[in-house]
């Protein structure tokens, strides 16, 4: 049967790009208004197909991307970044506005994310495009892809439908010899060249839906490798077919998130990102202002941006000069070869003219101008997890604003906004949603301060919808993430810990569960050193838990357990310990001491002080925790300076190794000076033991001693040398109080502590 004269010939329009490039996206604009397709595909997994409609909304601002992600599966995710200056953004954002069916084309996500799941296929490989503008680039002695498709393709004279056609038979040339699918078929190859033949071969079944739906003059926009293999005419449907089926599925959800400009650039990881996203979107929105003035207009106002820019930091830019760089760059892209400026003529012009030939001023800027801190947004109605959702929400009700630049909040915890913001930052960080990070690191409960650091990341979208595993709000699924950590933790530091997070972030649901656990191995954990490490975390909590209006008793009973178990096995655990294990003893007995300390009841202080002194008293244990024991039990009075000093001249005898003897002098010592500086006796006792050491044990106890008085600032160090010059007795300082002197600075003193009447009186 003859074919109808009046109905169309069905054909594609291929239109090659480089993503994200600005000349492209020029390039796809002029052509999609010279062809005026029936459909636009473009590039992506067709997931998003009902998201797309949300690219024409108003509140749509990019940088944004479309993300489609596992829903039974954690950390399994997909990406398509957009800004304004991508293809992609223009392709669809045309196709909307002018009533055009759009549609994404490439292998589905449902069977991406099951082949990386089943480890059939490289995680990223979907995403790992080969750069073949950067190849043909390259050939022509270009370093910048972009560069080179502005110079070769953008200031042709020619339509831009001609420049496409051109770089489609470039890429021919590239591709000449290889057939993805016939190898594919027989066996004969595997990896990214097999997945690569699969999306080849979804992307031609999306062209020949199109025009089995009636859609004949179809435009489809795909990264420029794939443009000589997506036009399905004269290939047989077949052998795409078999490759595409079978496939293993995974139930998949898709929406869109804000993007950063700065994970846009190569140098964040991203497979197909660019060097100057800044730089890029500053050209493309150039392009699209109709007030510029020519082929200059881009780079003068560049130059303008960056002399403002100097100027914020405190540095000299003025007018003059920045009609020097743009004579100099223009100069520069003559000398060179290049039809206009580009950034690299407008970096060399800036360092010579605008920074005085030095690239540290150049570096303040550089970052914020050549990538660029832009965040995207997205509509309030676009599909969101539910603890995404209510995380947006919440947002909202406590006004924080989210950037991708850094911004630093102090939070005052005696008002209600900022308990809630800490609750929320506390939260959040359960999940593992790394926004607000706090800026010191500050473990006490009882500061009514505190610092964060605020900094959004678009991988964190992926995180709150694995949040969703645990519950539909924030609160909810931290809760319920601490109730799995305490399932799976080992160990009563890390039960102590997440009690210690209950507590920050108010998650009074989530205690009951950790505390079980944390009886259940209180109860048969039997390694001293974990035991100790738990003290201290647990101390806080009970010492702070009225702040935060927690009940805390069970928690006060565990920790009475758990000091009494340690304190019995404290003796027998510092036995035979080297070096590293004396350490690690050490650290955890001082984290204890302070938490013991904390509360300062007698029924935690006397079995822990008994347990120390015990250890203080045996010569047989490692001599750094000896020196350490005898020095928690001196701070607090329980020895005192005479029995410590006998206890020196034993270990500091002739008949003590000396690496041993070293080690309780730095247990003792380590931290400050002052016991050197008020118990000349000690002075005198350390002084004359090195004395007494020979050579070689000098020298292999040197390290060891080095260490322990670096430790002391330069004033204590000063005086210990001083104190040895005067013969071991410390120089006195004291003079003769001058009362009539002193009397105005008394009665300062005294009204600040409402003692004025007390005792200030003439005479007094």
């Amino acid at each position: 049967m003859p074919a109808d004269p009046d109905t169309p010939t069905p054909e594609v329009a291929v239109l090659g790009v480089r993503h994200h490039g600005p000349g492209s996206a020029r390039s796809v604009l002029l052509a999609l208004q010279e062809l005026r397709p029936d459909s636009v595909l473009v590039e992506g997994v067709p997931e998003l197909d009902p998201v797309l409609p949300l690219l024409a909304a108003e509140r749509m601002r990019p940088p944004v991307a479309g993300l489609v992600h596992g829903v039974e599966q954690r950390g399994r995710a997909l990406f398509y970044p957009m800004a304004s200056f991508s293809p992609e953004w223009v392709a669809l954002r045309w196709a909307l506005a002018n009533g055009i069916p759009a549609r994404m084309a490439d292998l589905a996500a449902t069977h991406v994310l099951a082949l990386e799941d089943a480890g059939a296929e490289e995680p990223d490989a979907l995403r790992a495009r080969p750069d073949a503008i950067g190849t043909l680039a390259a050939a022509a002695g270009y370093d910048d892809p972009e560069r080179w498709w502005e110079d070769a393709v953008e200031h042709r004279s020619t339509s831009s439908l001609a420049r496409f056609a051109s770089i489609t038979e470039a890429m021919a040339a590239v591709r000449e010899g290889h057939d993805p699918v016939a190898a594919a078929l027989d066996d004969e190859t595997s990896g990214w060249t097999l997945q690569n033949a699969r999306r080849e071969a979804a992307m031609r079944q999306a062209v020949r839906a199109e025009w089995k739906a009636g859609r004949p003059r179809v435009a489809f926009v795909c990264g420029a490798y794939h443009a000589p293999a997506v036009d399905p005419t004269g290939r047989p449907a077949a052998p795409d077919a078999r490759l595409l089926t079978r496939l293993p599925r995974v139930k998949v959800a898709a929406t869109w998130v804000p993007w950063t400009t700065g994970r846009l650039a190569r140098s964040s990881g991203y497979g197909a990102g660019i060097t100057s996203p800044g730089w890029y979107q500053h050209l493309f929105d150039s392009w699209q202002d109709e007030d510029a003035a020519g082929e200059d207009a881009a780079s003068t106002s560049w130059l303008v941006h960056t002399a403002r820019a100097l100027r914020a930091e405190g540095l000299d830019a003025a007018p003059a000069s920045v009609v020097e760089a743009v004579r100099l760059a223009r100069t520069l892209a003559v000398v060179r070869g290049r039809p206009s400026v580009g950034l690299e003529e407008l970096l060399d012009a800036t360092q010579t003219v605008l920074c005085g030939g030095s690239a540290v001023p150049l570096r303040l800027v550089g970052e914020r101008l050549v990538v660029g801190h832009r965040l995207g947004e997205v509509p309030e109605d676009t599909p969101m997890a539910p603890v995404a959702a209510d995380l947006a929400r919440q947002q909202k009700t406590l006004r924080l604003r989210v950037s991708a630049e850094e911004k630093v909040v102090e939070l005052d915890l005696r008002r209600e906004a900022g308990r809630a913001r800490s609750v929320l930052f506390h939260r959040l960080g359960v999940l593992d949603v790394d926004w607000a990070t706090r800026v010191r690191d500050e473990t006490g409960l009882g500061t009514f301060k505190e610092t964060w650091s605020l900094t959004w990341r678009p991988e964190l979208a992926v995180t709150l919808v694995e949040a969703g595993l645990y519950g539909t709000t924030v609160r909810e699924a931290a809760a319920g993430r601490l109730a799995e950590r305490a399932r799976d933790a080992d160990g009563l530091d890390v039960l102590a810990g997440l009690v210690e997070r209950c507590l920050l972030a108010e998650l009074d649901e989530a205690l009951p569960a950790v505390l079980t656990r944390l009886d259940e191995q209180a109860a048969s954990h039997t390694d001293v050193v974990g035991l100790l490490r738990s003290v201290e975390p647990m101390a806080r909590t009970c010492r702070y838990g009225d702040v935060r209006a927690l009940d805390v008793a069970r928690v006060a009973d565990v920790l009475l357990t758990v000091v009494r178990r340690a304190s019995v096995g404290l003796r027998a655990a510092c036995s035979a310990l080297d070096d590293e294990a004396a350490a690690r003893m050490v650290a955890a007995m001082e984290a204890t001491d302070a938490g013991v300390g904390l509360l300062g009841t007698d029924e935690l202080l006397e079995p822990w002080r008994q347990a120390l002194a015990a250890v203080a008293a045996d010569d047989r244990v490692h001599g750094t925790v000896v020196g350490r024991a005898n020095r928690m039990l001196l701070d607090v009075g329980v020895l005192d300076a005479e029995e410590v000093a006998r206890r020196v001249s034993r270990w500091l005898s002739g008949g003590t190794d000396p690496l041993a003897a070293a080690g309780f002098v730095d247990g003792l010592l380590t931290g400050d000076a002052l016991l050197l500086l008020h118990e000349p006796t000690l002075l005198r006792l350390l002084d004359g033991w090195l004395r007494s050491v020979g050579g070689e044990s000098f020298d292999a106890l040197l390290p060891l001693l080095r260490r322990t008085f670096a430790g002391f600032s330069a004033a204590e160090r000063r005086s210990i040398g001083e104190t040895l010059r005067s013969g071991g007795t410390p120089r006195s300082r004291t003079t003769e109080i001058d009362l009539e002197r002193a009397r105005p600075a008394v009665a300062a003193l005294a009204r600040l502590l409402g003692l004025a009447d007390a005792g200030t009186e003439e005479g007094s």
